[in-house]
């Protein structure tokens, strides 16, 4: 990849951006001192810095010579609750909490976006909004960043994810569903407590809970077409404090997973039937609770030639964007404005969230120009 002098100058700034970035990352909602970098790298380019109501996140706008329509970018700016073990002279500084999900790498990559564009903007037809959201990873973020008004009068917006598995320079773009929906839920199951080695007087928990984890998996395979993408998954099981008494209590806690929005519709209430089903026939009762969280990221597809043209001009490569089943609140602008979302290589060597996360800081400069040519082919 060639670039101009004024490239390499930027793209050296982005790599201390994502570095300083790295070292002090913050978690969801306590993204204080990423937003006051963030505010500053923004103030030393002019970049102006709307007023919005948040505790936490940016979000700035740059406006064009000419009328036009309002577009955004956006990045995620939060951290996750895992130790760093990537042995970086720039690894984090905040015992327990990393940046390996990547969005130090977005935060760095749209600031260079929105450098690149703030150069040229008296080109522009219209207005860039730039999002820094914050809490991404508990997917209550876009909600906050909505309803402080960052989307009003915007009529499309932009953003990505970093994909370990494809090389610098390649660019996943897929019209339509890109990433699941994401919902959590609980099940409490309330038996009757007693001795262990007298399980006639009890009503055992435990038991009724094993039943309920195998039989969920039949509302997916019994309940649901087999061309639906769905998966239902128990991630934590308790009951019990010690070896001779049966509990009284046993509790389950899940995700499920899927592409689908009439699917996701029907679900909490199969899953609901299923499992008062079993415990009315062991006597117990149960206390089913659904937590929706974020819908499937969907494409829109009259954007799909102007994402892809933007990176086959810039001398990238495009290849057809994999779907994956981890979830991104980015869905929810999706169900207020039209999207696109689309997957960044940077060619890790491990997968999101993994304590040894890292990255090649080429591709910084790779989705900077990317998204500056996006911006610039929408509104031209």
């Amino acid at each position: 990849m060639t670039l101009s002098i004024n490239e390499k100058k930027l793209s050296e700034k982005l790599i201390k951006y994502r570095r300083e970035l790295h070292e002090h990352p913050e978690l969801s909602m306590k993204e204080y001192e990423t937003t006051k970098r963030i505010r500053k790298w923004l103030e030393e380019e002019n970049i102006k810095i709307l007023d919005l109501p948040l505790e936490v996140g940016v979000v700035a706008e740059i406006e064009g010579d000419y009328p036009g329509p309002t577009i955004a970018l956006r990045a995620d700016i939060d951290a996750l609750p895992i130790v760093e073990e990537t042995g970086l002279d720039f690894a984090s500084k905040n015992l327990g909490v990393m940046h390996a999900c990547g969005h130090d790498f977005h935060t760095s990559s749209i600031l260079g976006a929105a450098i690149l564009i703030n150069e040229r903007k008296s080109e522009l037809h219209g207005k860039v909004r730039i999002i820094f959201q914050p809490a991404e990873e508990n997917a209550k973020g876009a909600d906050i960043i909505i309803k402080a008004g960052a989307l009003d009068n915007v009529e499309a917006i932009f953003g990505m994810h970093n994909k370990p598995d494809l090389p610098v320079g390649t660019i996943g773009i897929k019209s339509g569903a890109l990433m699941a929906s994401v919902d959590r839920f609980e099940i409490d199951i309330i038996g009757v407590g007693g001795h262990a080695g007298i399980p006639d007087n009890s009503i055992d928990p435990i038991v009724v809970a094993s039943q309920i984890v195998s039989s969920l998996q039949t509302v997916v395979s019994r309940n649901l077409t087999p061309f639906s993408n769905v998966a239902i998954s128990i991630t934590r099981f308790q009951a019990g404090n010690t070896w001779n008494v049966i509990p009284s209590k046993a509790e389950l806690e899940g995700t499920v997973r899927t592409f689908q929005n009439d699917v996701r519709d029907i679900i909490p209430n199969l899953m609901k039937r299923n499992v008062e089903g079993i415990a009315s026939a062991f006597g117990a009762k149960v206390d089913f609770r659904w937590y929706p969280y974020a819908a499937s990221v969907y494409n829109d597809e009259k954007y799909t030639k102007v994402v892809t043209e933007a990176a086959t001009e810039l001398g990238y490569k495009v290849v057809e964007a994999k779907q994956s089943a981890g979830g991104e609140d980015f869905a929810l602008y999706q169900t207020k404005i039209p999207g696109y979302f689309v997957w960044m290589g940077v060619g890790g060597s491990k997968e999101w969230h993994h304590p040894s996360y890292n990255l090649d800081e080429e591709a910084l400069i790779v989705a900077a120009r990317y998204f500056d040519r996006v911006v610039r082919k929408v509104l031209s």
